[in-house]
């Protein structure tokens, strides 16, 4: 072997040696810690936007509750028609045989007894005395008869708006839950310490509240009751709530019947001005409208707030305001 060649072989057993044993480890910079502010502000955001998901869902939840009361009595309805119209072809029938009474009617009852609208009106349209039927009984039925068809085509309607009424909602019960899970991973990657600030709550009522009378006063005594509890999307208590829920729950312990929805809640009594508001006075955040709690005095509320920190009492301004309305 010549000497170059060892030289060769040497140098490079050297460098696999270095590169096996003696390579230097690069440095890589550590992960740093999240910043609770900045987790704090993306949590909030997700929280807010799964709030507002969480909106749309109660809002077609409603929506699909009127369809199906609208479905029951359109059923109603259709049943009650199709007796008429069964009454009214009885009576065309007899009609018809009456004019072929004491001749071979065979041919002229097969022609008539179809249960389908149309078809009955064109069988009726092959016999030959079919001038000779009563004017007004004819036209009894070709009213009914379109009546039905008005039923039965409102029906379809119902029905079809009721899928895509329940496709929404699936579509926004995900959303929710994609929100939530993000949320959660946020929270996640802080420690005890910091997860514990952006979830403690106070659960204290405070001092010299002004003191409602009548319903009002049952209302905030029941949402000041809560304080405390958890927040649940969706939830209507009684050991977990949504915004909605808990206002929904509150001024219900007082009589009043409010809608599952803080939307549907703004149209729900007359709007009062913000140098007006009164304990029991429902309060409205974001625009659209996504949140509600109910003020108890003292420029504060009570409300549902988010997963984090549950019922709990918040100055007025925590959020951005839209309006408040005097339910009852």
């Amino acid at each position: 072997m010549t000497r170059d060649r060892k030289r060769l072989i040497a140098g490079a057993a050297g460098i696999a040696a270095i590169g096996v044993a003696g390579i230097i480890p690069v440095a890589t910079p550590a992960q740093a810690d999240p910043d609770i502010d900045d987790v704090r502000k993306k949590v909030d955001k997700l929280y807010t936007q799964a709030e507002a998901a969480n909106e749309d869902y109660s809002n077609a939840k409603l929506r699909l509750q009127d369809l199906k009361d609208q479905l029951k009595d359109l059923n109603a309805d259709e049943k009650r028609q199709s007796k008429e119209l069964d009454k009214i072809r009885a009576e065309l029938r007899d009609s018809v045989l009456r004019q072929f009474e004491g001749s071979d009617v065979s041919a002229v009852g097969q022609v008539i007894t179809s249960e389908d609208p149309q078809e009955f009106l064109a069988g009726l349209a092959t016999v030959s005395s079919y001038n000779a039927l009563q004017a007004n009984l004819l036209a009894r039925y070709n009213t009914e008869a379109e009546a039905l068809q008005v039923r039965r085509e409102a029906t379809e309607d119902a029905k079809a708006q009721m899928a895509k009424v329940k496709t929404t909602m699936q579509q926004k019960k995900s959303e929710i839950d994609k929100k939530f899970e993000a949320a959660q991973a946020e929270l996640d990657e802080l420690e005890a310490d910091e997860l514990a600030k952006i979830q403690s709550t106070d659960t204290s009522i405070p001092g010299n509240l002004p003191s409602p009378s009548g319903r009002a006063k049952v209302a905030v005594d029941y949402a000041l009751a809560q304080v405390g509890d958890a927040y649940v999307y969706g939830a209507t208590g009684t050991e977990s709530w949504d915004c909605s829920g808990l206002t929904m729950g509150a001024w219900g312990q007082a009589g009043v019947s409010l809608p599952h929805s803080s939307s549907a809640q703004y149209s729900s009594g007359p709007q009062v001005s913000r140098d007006q508001l009164a304990p029991g006075d429902l309060v409205f955040y974001y625009s659209p409208i996504s949140h509600v709690g109910m003020y108890i005095g003292n420029g504060q509320i009570v409300h549902a707030s988010n997963p984090s920190t549950g019922v709990k009492v918040s100055p007025i301004d925590e959020m951005p305001y839209t309006g408040a309305v005097r339910p009852g």
